[in-house]
């Protein structure tokens, strides 16, 4: 119940789809931007899910969403600028941002808020702000208008505003919002890892304003010549695989189901309110302040690994632990008897 990645493989028409072009391809370098086909499948996807006419020129394939955050990062800032991140968070935003001599600005995010920046927490002077949403460690999602203030403020304040979106697809009793409902003068960080099960490939995308394309690609350029051949092929044949897809989708689900009946039961009560992504957020400050050692005591007397929260929040994890349910269902109901026998023992 530790890590984040899902426990399907890539959908069988993906595979499939490789395994002919293997014979068939030398699999040289692509363009840096990706492959045409699948940067025009991937604006596509934007008006099936969102009704959003995208032009396919500012979807930019990348390797990974990690190498969508190296460039957006290089593209729009300079050294030393200060860029907003909401707290809990995923830990190697501000990682990436030191590395590039980049100042991360931790914003506590409140439990009112859906642990969710919102206007009034950002702070005077940021040259960005990150948001994320389905958010991980939390699942929770921002709506339309809480989506739309944030953008706004951004502008007003002539900040650039980056929306993570790698967890769309996974949610559960609602869409969640692209910022590219909203405005074009934004980047959009996308990957095939999470919804599509493509961890391990590598492959993600970015969509960015009209008059920043030719600034990413000469940095992609540089930085990665092209994003892995072998993978765009298995990314582009993943987008049709939709039966399969939905399937692992409906399986998120009942684990869902599962995690939040049975957490409360073994002791884990108190849970942000998971929208989507495959992860629950539980407050543990009723059982310990030492979230990383009362990790190893899970793990070492129920055989089941967690997250400390002090991995997503320097400040507050030390009280909050994050689990996920991005396994089998019969993990997940096994990972769940183990938490409530452990519990009822200590």
């Amino acid at each position: 119940m530790e890590i984040g990645q899902p426990g399907t493989p890539a959908p069988a028409g993906a595979r499939a789809a490789v395994a002919r072009a293997m014979e068939e391809q030398a699999m040289g370098y692509t363009v840096a931007l990706g492959l045409p086909a699948l940067r025009q499948r991937i604006a596509r996807l934007y008006k099936d899910w969102y009704n959003v006419d995208l032009d396919p020129s500012r979807v930019i394939v990348t390797a990974g969403a990690s190498g969508a955050f190296l460039l957006t990062f290089a593209a729009l800032f300079d050294n030393g600028d200060r860029v907003g991140l909401g707290a809990p968070g995923y830990p190697s935003y501000r990682q990436i941002l030191k590395a590039l001599g980049l100042q991360p600005v931790i914003i506590e995010a409140a439990a009112e808020n859906r642990l969710q920046p919102v206007p009034g927490d950002l702070p005077e002077g940021l040259d960005g702000l990150l948001v994320a949403s389905p958010a991980n460690p939390t699942g929770t999602m921002l709506d339309r208008a809480a989506m739309t203030a944030l953008i706004e403020a951004a502008r007003e304040a002539g900040t650039a505003f980056i929306s993570d979106e790698i967890y769309h697809g996974v949610e559960y009793e609602r869409k969640a919002v692209s910022a590219l409902e909203i405005s074009d003068d934004v980047y959009v960080i996308n990957s095939f890892s999470k919804y599509f099960s493509m961890t391990g490939w590598r492959i993600g995308w970015m969509v960015v304003p009209e008059d920043h394309v030719r600034v990413v690609e000469r940095l992609a350029q540089n930085m990665f010549i092209c994003p892995p051949h072998v993978s765009q092929i298995a990314a582009l044949a993943a987008m049709d695989c939709d039966a399969e897809l939905q399937a692992n989708l409906t399986v998120y689900a009942e684990n869902r189901r599962l995690m939040l009946e049975g957490l409360p039961a073994a002791g884990f009560a108190d849970i942000a309110p998971p929208d989507g992504a495959f992860y629950l957020y539980a407050d543990v400050g009723h059982l310990t302040d030492d979230s990383l050692a009362f990790s190893a005591e899970i793990l070492d007397g129920a055989g089941v690994s967690a997250a400390p929260g002090l991995d997503f929040d320097p400040v507050r994890g030390a009280r909050t632990m994050r689990f996920s349910y991005a396994r089998s269902t019969e993990d997940i109901r096994e990972g769940l008897e183990r938490l409530r026998d452990f519990m009822n023992r200590r």
